[in-house]
């Protein structure tokens, strides 16, 4: 796989200018959804190269990352006359570059894509590694492929388009990232005040965040060992994120993230020695920002069939990202049902739910 490029902005109209210009291809289609193309496409509009450049607008929101907008898109490329050496360039948040990245890796065996977030999620995650993917039967990102695009350009003018929720849901993969890297990245995030929201001071953050994945991915693209790392907190955040939806109340991405990142601390302290001192200060400020996820006993059951779901999975046993300590991560753990059920116990009683 390909290594890809990260563009951290200074001016996106000429470096997303010039980059085109040293690229051959015969036409560019840009893929948004409903909020970007009214918050963000206008932000980009005048740039020379994007003039004549079809825009396909899909639904927002990730209950639309499915098959049937996936082929809807498939249909505007092929009826656009796009060929092998086509451009597809998606704005927008993780749904828009997770589908979109999807669709460039599938269409005529692959066109080449370019993606700009312009969410922090987005910025931090999802646009950034080579992950791209729909959800399908109910589970998150079950289909997808590895397929890097091109470059990344990532601008942090346009997280002033997004409002605190969003904000909050890329900041819970920035927190990942300070924990399974260092010291210095987990105080940098853990004393960042998102009330003030200091965006000059944000966008270095952002900078450290996406080189912690960018030198995880570079060494594991195919998610074969190292790069497991990126998965803490994803285990039992993803099962959130499904109950969230079958119970027809959904919540962001990150904010289930969030909600994951706290019991697998608990399992990290339970099962490898995580210190219950930070456990404590990562609770804190997960809940001083985050609303509560709420669940009951009577969902035990559901959360654990979804753990048992997850991609990392080998033999049926559900496989877990944990951490001995800040940066010390040991992927391919297992947890007994017990203390998997303790987990959910500790959130509970940790947001007094």
């Amino acid at each position: 796989m390909s290594a890809q490029k990260v563009v951290i902005c200074k001016d996106l109209r000429s470096e997303l200018s010039d980059f085109l210009a040293s690229l051959d291809y015969d036409k560019l289609f840009i893929l948004t959804d409903t909020n970007t193309r009214s918050a963000c496409y206008p932000l980009i509009r005048d740039t020379p190269a994007l003039s004549d450049a079809p825009v396909f607008v899909t639904e927002a929101g990730d209950m639309h990352k499915n098959v049937e907008s996936l082929s809807r898109i498939w249909t505007s490329l092929s009826d656009g006359g796009a060929s092998r050496n086509s451009l597809l360039l998606n704005l927008g948040g993780g749904m828009v570059t997770d589908m979109g990245g999807f669709a460039g890796a599938t269409f005529k065996r692959g066109i080449r894509t370019i993606n700009i977030p312009t969410t922090l999620m987005a910025s931090v995650d999802a646009a950034v590694g080579g992950k791209t993917g729909i959800n399908f039967n109910g589970l998150k990102n079950e289909i997808g492929a590895f397929y890097p695009p091109l470059c990344v350009f990532i601008d942090c003018e346009f997280l002033r388009t997004l409002d605190r929720a969003n904000i909050l849901s890329g900041y819970a993969e920035m927190i990942k990232h300070g924990l399974i890297s260092s010291m210095e990245n987990y105080t940098s995030v853990m004393l960042y005040d998102i009330d003030t929201m200091n965006y000059t001071y944000l966008n270095e953050l952002v900078a450290r965040s996406v080189e912690v994945k960018e030198r995880i991915v570079a060494e594991d693209p195919k998610e074969r060992g190292i790069r497991k790392a990126l998965n803490f907190g994803h285990t039992v955040g993803h099962a959130y994120e499904s109950l969230s939806f079958r119970k027809e109340r959904p919540i962001l991405h990150g904010h289930a993230v969030a909600a994951g990142i706290v019991s697998e601390l608990y399992l990290s302290h339970k099962r490898c020695g995580f210190p219950m001192e930070k456990v404590s200060q990562v609770v804190y400020y997960i809940k001083e920002y985050y609303p509560a996820f709420v669940f009951d006993c009577k969902d035990y059951d559901s959360l654990y069939e979804l753990m048992t779901h997850d991609k990392k999975n080998e033999s049926g046993i559900i496989n877990f990202t944990l951490l001995g300590n800040v940066g010390d991560v040991r992927i391919n753990q297992s947890v007994s049902k017990e203390v998997i059920l303790e987990s959910l116990d500790f959130y509970r009683e940790s947001f007094g739910c």
